[in-house]
């Protein structure tokens, strides 16, 4: 049984053998013919692809080529601008001849015009006239001939509202700060006048004021229904705000700062008491005089004192009398020169404070010099100006106290010199009674 069975095993083996390789080669060839199929699909997308790249590509070629020509095209009508555009510009210069330099001409004078008249009080009520102006000179072409005929029409205006005093109504702002219509009286191109004075026009604002300092004396606008003289301001109007910048006799003193205020401070101390000592050998003085003239009635006086030491001194010793007379004469000079040595102080310091002002000023001058430069003069004028004035107070001061000294040494010195010469002759006068009554006794 076993013998028979082999075989038949061997022969079921070969037949699943042969059964399994067919079925393999089948599944082969499928999966051969599905890769295939799957591959020319492929394939066609790609030639579509390419197909479709290809017809982009043509277009885009075709457009390089128009626009290449139209850039051909506008190149050479650029070129062929540019070659008409120089031939007619100088057509244009044959043309217009000297037009150029006559339009220059135009622009300069109409310049000056507006620099000169934007400002002035002629101008007021030719806001037309000076925006036709404007236009002339910011203008690139050759001006119209109603341009040029507004020219001359706005200097013959000039002109005539030069010579002429008319009376006009203006925009006015008050001291308190309201806007109102004011008629007033404009001298020619000199200025705006009414009765408290000159104005100020401001063209940027289209509005007049007062000026804050009037020239004196003040003029109005009724001194000229008077046909009276009044002054002008030929600087239209420089000059008169130059007026409140001027400072006053109080301002310039401020300037001087506390050095300044020290020195007026010795001068009045110096002025006091010169005066007090002044009044006081005056009236020394005239006492003397009148006892001068009246010997035999002693009063309060410094000669007076003399005479009195010498009356009421019954010492027959010559030399005793002399030394008292000589001290009463002491004293009376102390009187007499009382306070000239501080005047004579106050004289001297007077100056020297004034350099010491002037020192400091510089400083800080220097100082501002450092901080900021020196291209703004403003900055540098406080520290200048208690620089110069503390010294100008110095010498004013130091002038009139020397001045004052100098008068009041003299006049002590001659009361002192008519006291020594007043207790010399009395000396004198004893020394001859002594004499005499000695040359009696020995008789």
């Amino acid at each position: 049984m076993n013998r028979y069975l082999i075989p038949i095993l061997l022969c079921s083996l070969v037949t699943f053998t042969s059964h399994a390789e067919t079925n393999l080669l089948q599944t082969t060839q499928q999966a051969k013919k599905q890769q295939q199929s799957s591959e020319q699909q492929r394939v066609a997308e790609f030639k579509a692809i390419e197909a479709k790249n290809r017809a982009i590509r043509d277009k885009l070629l075709a457009e390089k080529e128009a626009l290449q020509t139209s850039i051909d095209q506008l190149s050479a009508q650029f070129a062929d601008n540019e070659l008409q555009l120089s031939e007619k510009d100088k057509a244009l210069h044959l043309a217009s001849g000297s037009l150029g330099e006559l339009f220059g001409v135009v622009r300069q004078v109409a310049k000056s015009f507006y620099n000169e008249q934007s400002d002035r009080v002629t101008s007021i009520g030719q806001t037309t006239e000076i925006k036709a102006i404007s236009a002339i000179i910011d203008a690139k072409t050759l001006p119209s001939r109603e341009q040029l005929y507004t020219l001359w029409q706005a200097f013959m205006n000039h002109i005539d509202s030069s010579g002429k005093i008319v009376k006009i109504d203006v925009p006015y702002i008050t001291e308190n700060g309201t806007k109102e219509t004011k008629q007033v009286t404009r001298l020619g191109g000199f200025g705006l006048i009414d009765d408290r004075g000159y104005l100020n026009w401001s063209s940027k604002e289209n509005i007049a004021s007062h000026y804050l300092v009037q020239p004196e004396p003040a003029p109005s606008a009724t001194q000229l229904d008077n046909n009276s003289l009044i002054a002008i301001d030929p600087s239209n109007g420089t000059l008169l705000e130059q007026l409140a910048l001027t400072p006053t006799l109080f301002e310039r003193f401020e300037q001087g700062g506390v050095i300044g205020k020290v020195i007026l401070g010795f001068l009045i101390i110096g002025l006091l008491l010169g005066l007090c000592q002044g009044g006081f050998l005056f009236y020394n003085k005239l006492k003397i005089n009148a006892q001068l003239k009246h010997k035999e009635r002693i009063g309060n006086n410094p000669l007076g004192r003399i005479l009195g030491v010498y009356k009421y001194d019954k010492s027959p010793n010559v030399e005793a009398l002399e030394l008292r007379l000589y001290e009463i004469v002491l004293d009376e000079q102390q009187k007499l020169e009382r306070g000239l040595s501080m005047l004579k102080l106050l004289a001297a310091l007077s100056p020297m404070l004034g350099l010491l002002g002037t020192v400091t000023g510089m400083i800080e001058t220097f100082q501002v010099i450092t901080q900021y430069g020196n291209a703004d003069p403003k900055l540098m004028a406080e520290s200048i100006s208690t620089a110069l004035v503390t010294t100008v107070l110095g010498l004013i001061a130091a002038m009139p106290l020397l001045f004052l000294y100098n008068i009041l040494n003299a006049l002590a010195d001659n009361v002192r010199t008519l006291l020594e010469k007043q207790g010399l002759g009395l000396v004198a006068q004893r020394a001859e009674e002594n004499n005499g009554s000695g040359e009696s006794c020995l008789a």
